[in-house]
This record gives structure tokens, sequence and C-alpha cells, in this order.
């Protein structure tokens, strides 16, 4: 079972080349555990009905299937560009000015979609195309317009993303229009939200109040993808902390950062997540060559595998199924290097300092990975009422599947992208860990190993009425 079973989930993007019903079921068919819904692109009325699909797949599959609400924040873009192409020369300037329904007209001032003048100084950089065109700000023109003088040759189109790396935004990163997707994301069925650039702590409690009065119970997850984020490994544990998981957006952090920081971040927030126990997801272009091919090349087998020998959660698909040729095939794929890195490696336990996290959820997590490890159990099952218990053994990171129950729909789509969690909804009854176990042995969804006649589980379990998760025990089935 352990060695079909991916501990590492995949988190894919819903977009045009999975915009049907039949394809949404198809990808959770072949393996993927989470849905991405990026608000930068089509309407709230499309997505409500993506997550519609979303549940039909999953409950025809019998699986909880996490949805995860991204939030657009201040992604800076170009306007419209005539004959969506404009060149550019070292030393060129232009006007980059926020004007609503302007369209460029051939000269030198070009539309954008937000308002940079009261942000940006002069001599701050300005990258435009995801870096491959870079400036720098020369002149602050108006209460509305900036001027930019180019650093190398190159071209712009339409609609292309601006990185300013060294632009402090004063926390001012959530934008009308996320205000607006904050708003209706609470009212239709979603388990997380995904910020974006991040730059402290005080972000990630903004939003959580924010979903809070409207009565969501999403959790955050804090993207990491700004200069800012990143300054210290102090500041960016108080990110950690602060969220209840990380998304590691490598696409502008790179451009904002510089491309040789993210393999060491990446690093560095995979650790800090199992530490303290929250969920990291590893982004972008993971297997980008296959929006175009049916095969993946050897460095992204191997950006995926490293990703899994690191130890985390999640690992993302976003061009690959949003506008890919081939999103099938990449899920199986990435599928396929996940299960071979997990079976050919083993991640390291984890140490955490005295004094840090919940100290009994800590120590029963603890324990119960190192016992199924030390009896050769085939499962862990875990009986949960917030999660807590099952997200503490995750971080364990056990090399076998965790069999989540809780009688919470909500948690259990939130477990869904836990490291290794399968998370199952039933009425709670005191033993309803050991009834699930029965029932998935039954099924043939849980098997024993060869030459084994019973099932060995490790049940983890509690009152929750009273201390909560407090019970470790030895069970066949």
């Amino acid at each position: 079972m352990s060695k079909l079973f991916k501990r590492t989930k995949i988190l894919a993007t819903i977009g045009p080349s999975t915009m049907t019903p039949e394809m949404v079921e198809e990808i959770i068919m072949a393996g993927v555990n989470g849905c991405r819904l990026n608000c930068s692109h089509g309407t709230n009325e499309e997505r409500s009905e993506q997550i519609k699909w979303i549940r039909a797949a999953a409950e025809k599959k019998g699986r909880s299937v996490a949805i995860l609400w991204d939030l657009q924040g201040p992604k800076i873009r170009l306007g419209t560009i005539r004959d969506n192409h404009l060149d550019v020369r070292k030393g060129d300037e232009l006007v980059l000015e926020a004007a609503e329904g302007y369209e460029h007209d051939g000269g030198t001032t070009v539309p954008i979609q937000y308002n940079l003048a009261d942000k940006v100084k002069v001599g701050e950089p300005l990258s435009m195309f995801d870096g491959k065109v870079k400036s720098e700000v020369v002149e602050i023109v108006s209460e509305t317009a900036i001027r930019v003088r180019m650093l190398n040759d190159g071209f712009i189109m339409s609609k292309k993303g601006l990185n300013l790396p060294d632009t402090d935004f004063g926390g001012d990163i959530l934008t009308a229009k996320d205000m607006a997707d904050i708003e209706y994301g609470s009212a239709v069925d979603i388990d997380y939200v995904a910020l974006s650039f991040v730059q402290s702590a005080g972000d990630i409690e903004k939003l959580k109040q924010l979903l809070l009065a409207n009565g969501s119970t999403a959790k955050v997850i804090a993207k990491i993808e700004t200069k800012k984020a990143i300054a210290s490994d102090e500041h960016l544990e108080e990110i950690v902390r602060a969220a209840d998981g990380i998304m590691v957006a490598r696409g502008d952090m790179a451009v904002e950062a510089g491309a040789e920081v993210v393999p060491i971040v990446q690093r560095k927030l995979i650790a800090m997540c199992r530490r303290y126990g929250k969920l990291c997801i590893v982004a972008t272009q993971m297997m980008s060559s296959m929006v175009d091919a049916p095969e993946p090349t050897r460095a992204e087998v191997s950006d995926v595998a490293t990703a899994v020998v690191q130890g985390a959660d999640v690992v993302m698909l976003s061009d690959e199924t949003a506008n890919g040729s081939y999103p099938l095939e990449t899920i199986r794929a990435m599928k396929k290097v996940i299960l071979y890195t997990q079976n050919h490696s083993r991640l390291a336990p984890l140490t955490r300092p005295d004094g840090e996290g919940n100290v009994v959820y800590d120590a029963i997590s603890s324990a119960a990975a190192r016992l199924a490890e030390k009896i050769d159990a085939d499962v862990i099952v875990c009986q949960t009422a917030s999660g807590a218990t099952a997200r503490a053994i995750a971080a364990e990171r056990p090399n076998l599947p965790i069999i989540t129950v809780t009688s919470n729909p909500r948690v259990a789509n939130q477990l869904a992208l836990i490291y290794a969690n399968s998370a199952f909804v039933r009425p709670y009854v005191a033993e309803f860990g050991y009834d699930l176990a029965c029932e998935l042995k039954k099924s043939g969804y849980l098997q024993t190993q060869e030459g084994r006649k019973d099932l060995l589980a490790v049940i983890v379990s509690g009152d929750r009425d009273k201390v909560g998760t407090d019970t470790i025990r030895i069970r066949k089935i």
C-alpha cells in the first residue's frame, strides 16, 4: 500500500485546458489532491461552476479534494499594447501611466493597471515581462505616471507583469479586486486562500481577520515571492508562523530576488514548515516543458524529485494544467516521479527545540510516527476534530500512509493537501478511526504487507470533549 500511496501531493491549476466537468474529473482520478482557482483570470461565476465540478468529482472518487482560492494581489501588469508588441532598446524611455480604459497608441506612453506614482522612488529597479526587460525609474511624471529608462534591448507585450523588488508597498498588498474576491470566496466552498506578494506577518493577520469577518473557515497560504519577505531568516520565520501554509512562488521570487536564491529559500521554507507543522507548496515551472510536450525534461524530473526529497507537502502545476496541451500526461508523469522518489529515499526525523509548538501534540505525533516505523505498521490512523493532530503527525514525515478521519468536511478537504494524509468524513463515534480502517481494508483500499494476514495499524485518538488527542493504540485488523 505505501509504495502505491503518494505522500507528496499534487495541486493543479484549473484553466482553459481543464475547463469542463469531464476534465476536472479526469485530473482528480489521475491523482490530483487539490485544485487551484486563479483569481487573476476568469470570473467568479466561472470559479463557482468549477467548485461544483471539483466537489462532484471528489464525491465520485470517494476522496477529499482541497480547493485553493488564489488572490491576484498587487500584480502590476501592462495594459493593452498596440499589435501586442513594442520593441525597446537600451537607453529608451517610456512613461508608464495608470489610466482606466486607455490603450497604447504606438508611442512612448504605455498603460499599466496599477498606479505606481505614489509608491516608487527615483532610482528603483523595475522589470517587465517576467524580467526579460529591465529598467529603472528616472522620474515621477504626475500623480498617475512614472518615467523609466530601459537597461537592455527587448520587447514588451500586453498584460505582462511588472516587478519592483526594492519598492515598499507599505502593507498595501490587498487591492480592491482582492477585497471583492475575498468577499465572494467567503460565500462559496473554498478551503484555502493564497495571499500574493506577502511582505510581512502583518499581511497574513489582516487577511485572517477579513476571512473571519466574512464567516470563512478557509486557511491562509502565504505566497513567498518578494525580496522583502526573504530579507532575513527571522523575518521569514515570522511569516511562516503567522500563516497556515506557505507557497514557494519561485517565478516572481526569481525575478525579484535573483534566480540563484530560489533553491536555498525553498529548502529553508520546507524545513521551517515542518518545524512549525505548516503546509508547504512548491510552485512554478515544475514541468513547464509539458505545456507543449508529452514528456518532461530530465531537469524537471530532478526538480520534482528534489522537492519530494526535501519533504514538501505539495508540488504545484500552473500552466501545465491550465493552458497546456498535455494536462493528464503531466499529472501522471509527476505522480510517477513522486512515487519512485519516496520509495527510494527516506526523510530525516524532525527535531524541534524544547519549548516550541504544542508539547502534547508534538510528543504524541512523534511517538506515533516512530512507533509505526518501529513495528513496521501498515498505516497510521488519526482521529481528529480540527486536523491539528494529523498535521503534527505529517510534520514527522513518516514513510507510510496517514489515514485521517473527521466529522468536519472542511477539515477533511484541508487535510487533502497535507503530507501523506488521506482524509475521510464520517459521523463521530468513539471508535470511528478503527471502524474506518476496517472499512478501508474490506474495500481493498488498505492492504496488508505480503505474507501478513492482518493489517497492522497505529491508531491515534482521544476524547474530543475533554483533553483531545491523548491515546495511541496498536490494532490488528
